[in-house]
C-alpha cells in the first residue's frame, strides 16, 4: 500500500488533477478520500478477523477494491472519477487491521517491537522502490484501446497490475495458521493412582480454561463484552497512544500535502525531481526503521517514543521558522527545505514502531483485530483532516505549522505525564506483586 499510494501516485497526482481542471483544494480531497473509506473499513475487517481467526480471505477480498480503484484512477476521465477511485482503493487498506492483529497474536510481547519494525521497514521498501518505477512510468505516451496511457495515468494501470500479482501470490503462497489447541491431560498421561480421577480433572481445568475464553470451538471466537471493549479504549495509556497516532499522522500528511506545491513554487520541481525526493526519503526511513529495530532490543518502547516525539518537535519548529516564509538565495532555501524534510522523516520510525507495539500490549490480545482497526481508523481520520488542513492553508504556512507545533507540544506533555503507565500491563502487575511479596 505504501508502494501504490505514496511512492507511485503521490509524486504525480497534483499535476494530474491540474490536467483535469481541478481546483487546488481537490488535492486535499483526493488524498483524504483514500483515508476516509480506510477509516470505515478498518474496524470492520478487524472484527471479521477476530471472529474467524483468518486473514487470507480478508486480504483477498480487500485487494479487489485496490484493483478496481487503481483501474479507475488509470481511466482518468474526470476529477470526480479520480476522487471516486481513491475512495474505492481506500477500502482495501482496511485489511491492515487484520494483518496487525495476526502479527500481535503470532508474536511474543518481548519480540513485538522488532517484528513491527521489520514489517514497517518492508512497507518503506515500497516507498523506496516506487519512485524508481515512476521515473520510467513518466515516459509512457501511447493509446491502449479507448484509454490514454501517459505519465499521469500510467501509475494507476501499473498498480492495478501489481495488485493482481499480489492477489495471485496470496492465493497460491499464503495460508492461515490454524488456532492451536492447548494440551489436555488424558487418562494415560503419567502414572496416576486409583482415586485420583477427581484430582486429575481439577488439574486439567486450568490447562483448557484460558483457551475456552478465546476459542469457543475450532475457528470460532466468543464475542467480547462490548462495555469492556469500550472501557479499554478510555484508559489513560490507550488514549495517549491513540492521540500519538492521530497527531503524528495529521502532521505527516499535512506536510506531505504541502511539499509538492512548495517545491513547485520555490524550486520548480517536476515529476522526476519529486520522485527522486521520495526515493531519498525512502532510504532514510528504511535506515531509521532498521536502527529502531536494533534500539528496541536495548531500550523500552516508551523511551523510543519519547525520542521520536522530541525529533518531531524539533522538525516542526524548524519548518515553522525556516519554511513558513523562506528567505535568502535559492541554495539557502533548498538547504533549509532539505533539513526540514530530513528531520521530519527521521522521527517517523521512532514514533510509528513504539506506539504500535505499545498499543498491542496495553489492549486485549483477544480482540487485536478490532483494536488495531480502531487505531488505524484514528490514523485514517488524521490522514483525512491533515491534507484538508494543509490544502486550505498553503498560502498561510504560519497558521498551518503553528497549529501542528501546538499539537505536538500537547502530545509530548501527555506522553510524559503518562510515562509510567506506558508499559505492558503484566509487567506492572508483576512489579506490584513483587513489592507485595517483599512486604
Amino acid at each position: 500500500k505504501g508502494l501504490s499510494y505514496y511512492a507511485v501516485i503521490l509524486p504525480t497526482i497534483w499535476r494530474y488533477l491540474q490536467t483535469l481542471g481541478a481546483a487546488p483544494y481537490f488535492l486535499g480531497l483526493g488524498l483524504s478520500a483514500f483515508s476516509l473509506t480506510g477509516l470505515l473499513s478498518g474496524p470492520l475487517f478487524g472484527h471479521w478477523s477476530d471472529k474467524t481467526r483468518t486473514t487470507k480471505k480478508i486480504i483477498l477480498f480487500a485487494n479487489l477494491f485496490e484493483i478496481v480503484g487503481n483501474f479507475m484512477y488509470f481511466m482518468g476521465y474526470s476529477k470526480w472519477l479520480l476522487l471516486s477511485s481513491r475512495l474505492v482503493a481506500g477500502i482495501g487498506t482496511g485489511a491492515g487491521s487484520s494483518i496487525f492483529g495476526f502479527l500481535t497474536r503470532s508474536t511474543a510481547p518481548e519480540d513485538r517491537s522488532t517484528v513491527f519494525a521489520a514489517v514497517m521497514a518492508c512497507r518503506q521498501a515500497g516507498l523506496l522502490i516506487g519512485p524508481g518505477f515512476n521515473i520510467f512510468l513518466r515516459l509512457c505516451d501511447f493509446q491502449l484501446g479507448p484509454f490514454v496511457v501517459n505519465k499521469y495515468t500510467a501509475p494507476g494501470l501499473f498498480m492495478c497490475l501489481m495488485w493482481i500479482l499480489l492477489q495471485l501470490a496470496v492465493v497460491f503462497m499464503y495460508w492461515d495458521i490454524p488456532p492451536q489447541e492447548e494440551p489436555v491431560v488424558g487418562e494415560g498421561d503419567g502414572e496416576v493412582g486409583e482415586g485420583d480421577g477427581e484430582e486429575r480433572d481439577d488439574e486439567a481445568k486450568p490447562l483448557i480454561g484460558p483457551r475456552i475464553d478465546l476459542l469457543g470451538s475450532y475457528g470460532s471466537v466468543v464475542t467480547p463484552d462490548p462495555s469492556r471493549t469500550v472501557a479499554e479504549f478510555l484508559r489513560e495509556e490507550v488514549v495517549v497512544l491513540l492521540t500519538a497516532q492521530f497527531i503524528t499522522l495529521f502532521n505527516q500528511t499535512a506536510l506531505e500535502t504541502m511539499v509538492t506545491p512548495l517545491t513547485q513554487q520555490y524550486f520548480n520541481f517536476g515529476e522526476l525531481e519529486n520522485s527522486v525526493m521520495y526515493c531519498i526519503c525512502g532510504v532514510e526511513v528504511i535506515a531509521g526503521f532498521l536502527f529502531v529495530r536494533w534500539l528496541c532490543r536495548r531500550a523500552a518502547e516508551r523511551v523510543v517514543l519519547a525520542v521520536g516525539l522530541i525529533l518531531c518537535n524539533v522538525s516542526c519548529v524548524w519548518c515553522l521558522i525556516f519554511l513558513a516564509n523562506p528567505q535568502g538565495t535559492l541554495p539557502w532555501q533548498l538547504a533549509e527545505f532539505i533539513i526540514g524534510v530530513f528531520l521530519q522523516v527521521l522521527g517517523l520510525p521512532f514514533v510509528a514502531v513504539a506506539q504500535v507495539s505499545l498499543f498491542s500490549k496495553v489492549t486485549s490480545e483477544k480482540t487485536q483485530g478490532f483494536s488495531q482497526g480502531v487505531r488505524r481508523s484514528v490514523g485514517g481520520l488524521a490522514t483525512i483532516l491533515g491534507p484538508l488542513w494543509a490544502g486550505g492553508l498553503t498560502g498561510n504556512l504560519y497558521v498551518m505549522l503553528g497549529v501542528m507545533a501546538a499539537l505536538l507540544a500537547l502530545l509530548t506533555i501527555m506522553m510524559f505525564c503518562s510515562y509510567d503507565r506506558l508499559v505492558e500491563p503484566n509487567v506492572v502487575e508483576h512489579a506490584e506483586s513483587s513489592e507485595d511479596c517483599g512486604e
